[in-house]
């Protein structure tokens, strides 16, 4: 799939990290001159973030080129998301632009937060493939984008879009700032008259959401918040006790404030007393870490977001395994990143074991063990254990994993993997006993025969022998007896 991405700004820049750290390739146009600082630091921020979401090892990434002009960029593509300033002259312009170059069949999607495809389609040579895909920032984390326009293009981006990690939601009709944004509106409406007022500075209406609602909302949404607040009765019971509250005025839904030179004044200087202590790239690492914090949790429960991730991990796992060329097989590779280091600088224990467990899923892959058959009902547990640190791993380091297969039978298979460092030095190794199940009798079972001839021609390659503490427990450490 060959992507161009026209912009590189804040909402661009995640769109190009995003697909780049799904391994696309991304071709990209944007004339401002700091462009390449911009997405650069984006880039950064988002593998380092993709790094510490995902327990999966990563794909290898694409690579991001730079178009002189936008029909460089569009003139082979398949997919364009335009992600420019929010002008419809400029929008019109641009998509003029990308129609007089790129392939007929390539879908055109806009990032657009308040235009409708009818009014991005006027003029078009072919209106039916433009698309809105409205995301949310940080577009790299965040799996939400709106799908407006319908039809096979719709389909096809939605498509696309999913396996990059994102959960498409296709809207049925047309209008004014989407869904998301209307949502927010209502909201910020409403905040602005809460400062002009008086009542409320911007910490104290953050706070608020952040320790509140904007809790139960990120993990449940709106309605389903509300079936609750209804108790066992569930919705409708809530709907008859507080929907006669929508009459009172509570609300300025339908008046704005001027957003005069006083207002604008007391509403920057409380946020930069909110929020001045920290840099803008700062507060994104902040963010980064705590949307991270909260996708971890709801994945544990198998639940909304949680739920993308899991996902997108086992697409991680699932594809063709790396193909190694001679003997001891180096199926799998590794970067030491900040996030797995101790107190010592050095990478912790735990990480140890999923470079290992990564290595034990490559060659499962490589041998024929993968998603489609694991969806058949078969699939090979760790039972045993042990692993050796000889040498210091610190922030940075690449890591190669070489792998042997020392020894199987119809229902085991015994592993033994070396991790090294970019000298060659071995910095750890684990040995491991797996046993080959059957997941829906939850038993063990024996292999079938196209998994012992891979193992077959596995072992056929080792000719050296077992590593001398291959098979060798813990060495034991005898209490001295206590001096008189």
């Amino acid at each position: 799939m060959k992507i161009a991405a026209i912009g590189g700004g804040v909402i661009g820049g995640g769109w190009i990290a995003r697909f780049i750290l799904a391994g696309h390739d991304v071709t990209v146009f944007d004339p401002h001159p700091e462009a390449k600082r911009i997405v650069g630091e984006v880039m950064a921020n988002a593998g380092d973030a993709w790094e510490r979401l995902y327990q999966a090892p990563l794909p290898p990434p694409g690579t991001i080129s730079w178009a002189a002009s936008i029909a460089e960029a569009v003139s082979d593509a398949d997919y364009i998301q335009e992600s420019v300033p929010e002008r419809l002259d400029l929008k019109h312009r641009i998509i003029a632009e990308i129609e007089a170059a790129a392939p007929p069949q390539a879908i055109l999607a806009s990032s657009t937060s308040g235009f409708k495809p009818s009014e991005l389609r006027e003029g078009a040579i072919h209106p039916e493939r433009m698309l809105v895909a409205h995301p949310f920032n940080p577009v790299y984390l965040l799996p939400v984008v709106e799908i407006v326009g319908g039809g096979e293009a719709a389909q096809r981006a939605s498509a696309l879009l999913e396996s990059v990690g994102m959960k498409p939601v296709q809207i049925a009709r047309e209008i004014d700032a989407h869904i998301g944004d209307r949502l927010l509106e209502a909201v910020w409406r409403e905040a602005l008259w809460l400062i002009k007022d008086g009542i409320a500075t911007t910490q104290e209406i953050d706070d608020i959401i952040r320790y509140g609602f904007g809790l139960r909302w990120a993990q449940m949404g709106l309605f389903e918040t509300y079936r609750i607040a209804g108790g066992e009765a569930g919705m409708r019971h809530f709907l008859g006790q507080f929907g006669p509250a929508l009459k009172w005025p509570w609300t300025k839904l339908m008046d704005v404030p001027d957003l005069d030179d006083d207002l604008v004044d007391r509403i920057a200087a409380q946020s930069d007393l909110q929020s001045g202590a920290y840099s803008i790239r700062e507060l994104e690492r902040i963010r980064d870490s705590n949307l991270i914090g909260i996708f971890h949790a709801l994945k544990a429960n198998d639940w909304g977001v949680g739920k993308t991730v899991s996902t997108m991990e086992n697409r991680f796992y699932a594809r063709e395994g790396k193909k190694a060329a001679g003997y001891p097989l180096r199926l799998h590779e590794a970067r030491v990143t900040g996030g797995w280091l101790d107190y010592n600088g050095h990478m912790t224990e735990f990480r140890y074991l999923q470079v290992l467990g990564d290595a034990t899923d490559a060659f499962l892959i490589h041998i024929g063990l993968d998603a489609e058959y694991r969806a058949g009902g078969h699939s090979a547990y760790t039972v045993e254990t042990h692993i050796r640190h000889l040498g210091e791993v610190k922030g940075g380091m690449r890591l190669i994993v070489e792998t042997r297969l020392l020894g199987y039978d119809e229902k085991r298979l015994r592993l033994h993997h070396a991790i090294m460092n970019d000298s060659g030095e071995t910095v750890a190794t684990g040995e491991h006993m797996l046993l080959h199940v059957d997941t829906r009798a939850n038993r063990t079972v024996a292999m079938p025969r196209e998994l012992m001839r891979a193992l077959e021609a596995i072992i056929a390659q080792d000719h050296a022998p077992h590593p001398g503490h291959a098979g060798v427990g813990i060495r034991a450490v005898r209490l001295k007896e206590a001096s008189a």
